[in-house]
């Protein structure tokens, strides 16, 4: 893949006015698929949980999934939608190797909810509104994976392999309106609206929102305007972006692309592309279809959607708070300064954070955590740091310190274990000896030791020089490999220093 040229961020502000939109999907977490009794199931063997009704077999008939419609309809109303009285399914028709019925059930002209809007905070505190104009109800399609080439692409890839395990899995695709004046805050408004919609739908418990596993996926829409020109670009549409970074970066590196070749006198292509993670680049993928290249009709097997009043009143009083005040009300609760609340939220771990607290850790170790070591790791090993660790295991591990069966050191290794699989923290403590020594009979031993081998150190230490303490704490952590409390042993060494 030849590289692009790149403008300059700030130049290419200077010469065009960016303009955004956001298709987002998510996946709904119901025990079974939008048309059909198939589990609905992450990592089960492939294609396994298919029926004929997944695969398109002749004769095989869908079946609205209830679940799924009642968590669309929670979903609609927490983005500011209207509720359709009635809605319909429509058969979106085109050919791709892992959707088997050649057509995807989707909603058309008559989706479950329209016109809505969501408030997004930036960094700094800022809000911006971006309205939404649809969220409909769909399926999903399979999976390819490829096989052979250097980054498991298509492109050089020998041969494609395909899973139906996700054909039919129930989704909602968001779409926002067009969105003008992000301006040099594009990048991070796209990231932002995305943690957004993955707050939204974790409140209200109607997906996992895993990003790396795809149960939320963003296709962002960028073209630049000439300044001052009044009219639109030409959009592309990076498909299928899966983590926060990679929004954030699709979306500033598309800027850069596109100017750098209007800039030079060429024009840009309507299409999907593709976001590649290790180039952090995008690449071309297919010519962007309109609806009416997708021969949209209405689907003969399923009749409307005409939810009752009563339940979407029902649902509407359920609902959750809004992301903007759950994040007032947690800054209050758990009594983080502006600089420690932000730099939560800056992290897009606001969600595993809240769980870690709710597990039993307080809101600062479990800040600490999350913020720290294991985002560290997560940048050592170019992944998201959700994909390494649970809120469940993190929370464990900060109780084996605060019951002093770990130090602040140890817990670090422990951790470094439970990444690699090891098992649970107290697990990987066992499996490999790292409980904190706390037998004082055992340091008491260490100490007198390290005190009559160095006997100045004893009597500086005796005289009052206390600070001189430091070079027999370090002897015996060295001794115990760790495993010692290094405030019991100060104690300790200034007790015993008193008592030889």
């Amino acid at each position: 893949m030849a590289k692009a040229k790149l403008m300059d961020f700030d130049k290419a502000l200077e010469l065009f006015e960016p303009v955004l939109g956001f298709e987002v999907h998510v996946e709904l977490s119901t025990k079974t698929k939008m048309f059909s009794a198939a589990p609905n199931n992450f990592g089960s063997e492939p294609n396994t949980n298919i029926t004929p009704t997944c695969l398109g077999l002749p004769g095989a008939l869908p079946v609205v999934n209830e679940q799924a419609v009642r968590y669309s309809i929670s979903l609609g109303l927490a983005l500011g939608c209207d509720i359709a009285p009635s809605s319909t399914f429509a058969r979106k028709n085109y050919f791709y190797p892992d959707l088997a019925k050649n057509y995807q059930i989707s909603q058309f002209d008559q989706p479950i909810a329209i016109n809505g809007n969501v408030e997004v905070e930036l960094a700094d505190g800022r809000l911006f509104q971006i309205d939404i104009e649809r969220a409909h109800m769909e399926e999903d399609a399979g999976k390819l994976t490829h096989v052979g080439g250097s980054a498991g692409r298509i492109q050089g890839a020998e041969y494609s392999l395909v899973d139906f395990n996700r054909a039919g899995v129930p989704l909602v695709e968001i779409v926002t309106r067009i969105i003008y004046g992000a301006e040099a805050d594009a990048p991070e408004l796209a990231k932002a609206y995305v943690s957004t919609i993955r707050d939204m739908v974790v409140a209200l418990g109607i997906s996992d929102a895993k990003m790396e596993r795809g149960n939320l996926r963003c296709d962002a829409n960028v073209s630049l305007s000439p300044r001052g020109s009044g009219t639109l670009g030409t959009r592309t549409e990076t498909k299928n972006v899966n983590s926060l970074r990679s929004v954030e970066r699709a979306v500033r590196y598309e800027i850069q692309r596109q100017a750098a070749i209007l800039a030079g006198g060429g024009t840009i292509t309507q299409e999907t592309r593709h976001w590649h993670e290790d180039t952090g680049a995008t690449s071309a993928g297919r010519p962007k279809s309109d609806a009416d290249d997708y021969r949209y009709f209405p689907e003969p097997d399923l009749l409307p959607v005409v939810p009752a009043p009563e339940l979407i009143e029902e649902l509407r009083a359920a609902l959750p708070e809004k992301p903007a005040e759950r994040r007032r009300r947690l800054k209050a609760d758990w009594n983080f300064s502006d600089l420690e609340f932000q730099d939560v939220v800056n992290s897009g771990l606001l969600n595993e954070i809240t769980e870690t607290v709710a597990q039993g850790a307080s809101p600062q170790t479990a800040r600490k955590w999350w913020t720290g070591e294991i985002a560290r790791l997560a940048n050592i090993a170019d992944a998201e740091p959700t994909s390494l660790v649970t809120p469940a295991q993190v929370a464990e591990l900060q109780l084996l310190i605060d019951d002093g069966t770990l130090t602040d050191r140890l817990a670090r290794q422990v951790l470094e274990g439970v990444i690699a699989g090891e098992g649970s923290p107290r697990e990987v403590v066992d499996a490999r000896g790292l409980a904190v020594v706390s037998d004082d009979g055992a340091l008491i031993a260490a100490i007198d030791e390290a005190l009559k081998s160095q006997p100045d150190v004893l009597e500086k230490i005796r005289e009052g020089k206390l600070q001189a303490a430091g070079a027999v704490i370090g002897a015996v952590m060295k001794a115990m490999q760790g495993k010692a409390d290094a405030a019991r042993v100060r104690e300790l060494v200034l007790e015993r220093a008193a008592a030889l």
